[in-house]
């Protein structure tokens, strides 16, 4: 799991920026923490190995969210650890392929959405770290929804997709005509909506089809986003429920 950009690239150093000032604003020695998956997520992990090398973090251990950050943390030297020894998780680091106003995500470019989703919902807090190009005025606008279904269903659930109103393609693998294969052996289809006017409605059609293993719709799980930019790490919150009930 490598980096393609030179690290002096201005987008590569903003998530590495953004990932680093995750792990040191809300890891801490003792707790277990969801490792997450991508270009940005890629850079918290490393701090994480990092930190624990020189002592400054201590009894830290990661349930990854894919095999590329398993692969990555046992390269750095981070620990691992499973959902079914540590349920719950003290906090979740992981990218976004779009952030909306109200914080709500795409997920899934890397094809680990599924992954991604459950170590989010075992999670105490998800912090989101991403740079300032996934900031969007509406989900949908600059990246299609990645839908991980069966193979055997993936006609059907294209023509759902379609009827719904996107443009599907089904996820190849790179240089390929073969279908890209998540970790649970799953197909994706990348439905492109455009900007989507009522993401939760989207979710609940989409979770109904039995052939719909998981959907990159993230709604109301991110608790902080940080995103990095030429001024550095900014943080945006959640508001909690009693200061949006007051608004």
């Amino acid at each position: 799991m490598t980096d393609q950009p030179s690290e002096t690239d201005p987008r590569t150093a903003a998530k590495r920026e953004a990932g680093e000032a995750a792990v040191d604003r809300y890891v801490r020695s003792g707790m277990r923490v969801g490792l997450g998956t991508g270009s940005t997520a890629i850079h918290a992990i490393r701090r994480i190995g990092a930190l624990l090398a020189d002592g400054t973090l201590t009894d830290v251990a990661g349930v990854p969210t894919s095999q590329a950050s398993a692969a990555e943390a046992a390269a750095c030297g981070v620990p691992l650890t499973t959902l079914d020894d540590h349920p719950r998780l003290d906090v979740t680091i992981d990218g976004a392929d779009e952030v909306s106003p109200g914080l709500d995500l795409v997920k899934g470019g890397g094809g680990a959405h599924l992954r991604e989703k459950v170590v989010a919902q075992a999670s105490e807090r998800l912090v989101i770290v991403v740079d300032g190009a996934k900031l969007v005025p509406a989900l949908g606008s600059t990246f299609a929804v990645p839908v991980e279904v069966v193979s055997m269903a993936r006609r059907p659930e294209q023509e759902h997709l379609h009827a719904l109103g996107a443009t599907v393609v089904l996820r190849t693998r790179p240089g390929t005509d073969e279908p890209f294969v998540t970790d649970e052996g799953h197909w994706i289809l990348d439905a492109d909506f455009g900007p989507i006017a009522d993401p939760a409605d989207l979710l609940r059609r989409l979770e109904a089809r039995a052939g719909v293993i998981a959907v990159g719709l993230f709604l109301g799980m991110a608790d902080v986003v940080l995103v990095a930019g030429a001024h550095g790490v900014r943080e945006l919150s959640r508001p909690s429920p009693d200061v949006a009930a007051d608004r």
